[in-house]
């Protein structure tokens, strides 16, 4: 598999990087079997994996710990991410520095290692001055606990902002950036990848299945009735589900239609959509999340698909560049919390 260069790291990565979310008590609970699919990954030539502390609360980073032991370890790229509330404790989140110190000591625990490639703030913190997570996290390059720090699903002025406090702080800088990307979500192609881009950071993207509506699995509302993964992140994020809002009927609508450019180009919709993806220049890699060994086939072959230039045109003429189908966007703004607007 063709290996790409992180951003300025100096780190050459695989396109498709194990996403291990599905991995613990939201996915698959079969630690066994999540071992065997991290090992078949690896196989395939995939050599970057991405986890988080907050994925069944470390639960995921137990079984990658378990399955990379002995010399696996030493040619993988481990990336694993902090800001989730990992306790009853209210200081048990965040990227305080408080937090960070014993956050990062837990994930090593977890995975079994004394280093973490790439460790990577899940979200902006509000409560926290970033000057104070940059020079912690540059603290803990420097003691050797992690090699380089990125973060996540941060707007383009978050990106601006972290490499002005870099700059005038002497700190080091975040090095990459883990946004949302796919066919039916293509905002960050107006301003996040430009500013990742201009700054030399690299771009791993998650979601590009959309959470699963481009997996070719769903084709009405009907497909998405009863219990799947859409109810249960509905319950999980207290966000009401239903199959036939306008939105979603317009995604299906749009999966009928990207489906015939998949088959004409002999590739499943699942493949075609990984492939959009990576096939992007601002793109480092793509985060496949599977469940299973079977999801986790299904998505290789993706890395050898190129999209060509009219099947490019028709994808643009379906879901216009830029523009995203999602009604809620869940990346912080200033004005998202009530209390802020009122004062």
């Amino acid at each position: 598999m063709e290996l790409r260069t992180l951003g300025g790291t100096g780190m050459r990565v695989s396109p498709l990087c194990l996403g291990t979310m599905m991995f613990g008590a939201i996915g698959n609970r079969d630690h066994d079997e999540c071992v065997r699919t991290i090992h078949r990954a690896l196989d395939a030539g995939i050599n970057f994996i991405d986890t988080a502390d907050g994925y069944s609360r470390g639960e995921s980073e137990e079984i990658i710990g378990k399955a990379i032991r002995g010399a696996r370890r030493d040619r993988l790229i481990i990336a694993t991410k902090f800001y989730a509330t990992m306790g009853d404790d209210p200081n048990m989140r965040g990227a305080s520095r408080r937090w960070m110190v014993r956050a990062v000591e837990d994930s090593l625990r977890r995975l079994g290692t004394d280093h973490i490639d790439l460790y990577q703030l899940h979200r902006w913190d509000d409560d926290t001055d970033l000057e104070e997570t940059l020079f912690t996290l540059t603290n803990l390059v420097r003691e050797g606990k992690i090699r380089e720090f990125g973060c996540s699903s941060f707007p383009a002025d978050r990106i601006v902002e972290s490499h002005w406090i870099a700059e005038k702080r002497g700190t080091q800088r975040f090095r990459c950036n883990q946004p949302a990307y796919s066919i039916f979500n293509r905002e960050i192609e107006r301003f996040i990848l430009p500013a990742c881009q201009r700054y030399g950071m690299g771009t791993i993207s998650f979601s590009p299945l959309d959470g699963g509506y481009l997996s070719g699995r769903y084709r009405t509302p009907e497909d998405l009735t009863g219990e799947n993964r859409f109810a249960y992140f509905g319950r999980l994020t207290g966000r009401a589900f239903d199959p036939h809002a306008e939105a979603i009927r317009r995604k299906l609508d749009l999966v009928v239609e990207l489906t015939k450019i998949a088959e004409e180009l002999g590739v499943t919709l699942a493949q075609m959509a990984v492939a959009f993806v990576i096939q992007h220049p601002g793109v480092t890699a793509a985060i496949i999340g599977p469940r299973t060994l079977d999801h986790l086939e299904s998505l290789l072959p993706a890395v050898d698909v190129r999209l060509t230039a009219e099947a490019l045109d028709r994808i643009d003429g379906l879901v216009p560049p830029g523009t995203t189908l999602n009604p809620i966007n869940d990346m912080p703004t200033g004005t998202a919390k009530a209390a802020l607007r009122r004062g």
